[in-house]
């Protein structure tokens, strides 16, 4: 991936910086278009990753998007999307996030809770508008992943449970001005174990069934994402296995007549599109440890800090055959939590060495941070090389 010309230019830069692969960014979105029958809808999750130039290919691919905010809603709106393909999910959605996307008439509200449900009644009444919405649910499956990551268990802040609903539609009767259309479901992210995904079919069959018969069809059944990527060897698969991810879906739900399949896809889409590029600063040998202190920090890639995330670290700098050691890779932040990696087996390394954290195309950028009032570092793209 890392060519010499490209880690010559790499050093005519200032670090750290992410890089992006939009030529790999192309070829995975073909790949998604290639494996997925023409019914199901793809909308991008923009909390993956919302550059404005890796959203402009997610966009020219057809692609809706899937938001969680207000600001990723007019993100979605100002790089383009289509109003008619943008879906607004959130557990606290504010009014001014409500208001700005009722004003831009979009898809679809996925909708968490009756409250919620109330107070986008009121917001539609007050500009007589109609909003669609899709009921949240918490399926209560598990998705077999870390449990930060996990949102379909009842345990967990996202959804209206199944023993919510009869209340639901009751209330939906005087809910004039909100137009249900249909379900969504999330049950988590970085999902490797494709049980968790036909478990989550088996029980969107079920409560389909259970909203048909009580009069009610959903045009539109929203499945999520959370489509895992392997951080272990980025280059192995570059590119994930998506027709094995839609097939499961082919087999196992159970769609009825007109109803519409929608996916929300983000870390599968853009993570083996980045990388977080950064110099080695020091080197602190010690007794037990040694450390290569880099220029990046938890600032730049909070993941392994929050989730104790593995990322695939390499010393791009190194020549083939050098001997190796082991290092702990830690950035300059004032917090004993700002590593990468521990007992990390590299080359010999040394200070002005360029190190490459794989796989931080998604929840890398989006989630940094200027935390010891840290600079935002910039954004470089294979094709300005």
């Amino acid at each position: 991936m890392f060519t010499k010309k490209l880690i010559e230019h790499f050093n005519t830069l200032e670090t750290p910086f992410y890089y992006y692969d939009t030529e790999l960014l192309e070829k995975t979105l073909t790949a998604i278009k290639k494996s997925s029958p023409k019914e199901y809808h793809i909308h991008y999750a923009l909390k993956a990753n919302a550059h404005p130039t890796l959203l402009n290919y997610i966009k020219e691919a057809g692609f809706g998007a899937d938001c969680v905010s207000g600001n990723e809603v007019k993100r979605a709106i100002e790089c383009g999307f289509d109003n008619k393909k943008i879906v607004f999910a959130g557990v606290g959605k504010s009014d001014k996030e409500i208001n700005y996307a009722l004003d831009h008439s979009i898809f679809c509200f996925n909708v968490e809770s009756l409250h919620e449900l109330q107070i986008l009644n009121q917001l539609s009444k007050n500009k007589n508008v109609t909003a669609n919405i899709a009921l949240r649910i918490n399926p209560n499956v598990d998705a077999y992943t870390h449990k930060y990551i996990t949102t379909g268990l009842e345990e967990n802040k996202f959804g209206i449970n199944p023993y919510e609903f009869d209340q639901v539609l009751l209330e939906l009767k005087n809910l004039e001005h909100l137009n249900l259309i249909g379900l969504h479901f999330h049950i988590g992210s970085q999902i490797q174990d494709m049980t968790a995904f036909k478990n989550l079919c088996l029980r969107v069959n079920e409560i389909n069934t259970w909203f048909i018969q009580k009069g009610i069809t959903p045009e539109h059944l929203n499945v999520g994402g959370g489509l895992g990527v392997n951080y272990i060897e980025p280059d192995k698969e570059a590119i994930v296995d998506f027709e094995s991810y839609f097939n499961i879906f082919k087999e196992f739900l159970e769609v009825k007549p007109k109803q519409e399949i929608h996916f929300e896809l983000g870390r599968c889409i853009i993570a083996q599109c980045g990388s977080l590029i950064s110099k080695v600063l020091y080197i602190k040998n010690g007794i037990n440890t040694n450390f290569a202190i880099l220029d990046a920090g938890m600032t730049e890639l909070i993941r392994p800090a929050l989730y104790q995330a593995y990322h695939k670290i390499e010393n791009i700098s190194a020549k083939s055959g050098s001997t190796t050691n082991k290092y702990d890779v830690v950035g300059p932040i004032c917090e004993s939590s700002d590593c990468f990696g521990k007992a990390v087996v590299l080359p010999e390394t040394e200070r002005g060495d360029l190190f490459a954290i794989r796989s931080a195309g998604a929840y890398g950028e989006v989630m940094s941070n200027h935390y010891n009032l840290r600079d935002a570092v910039k954004s470089i793209f294979d094709k300005e090389v």
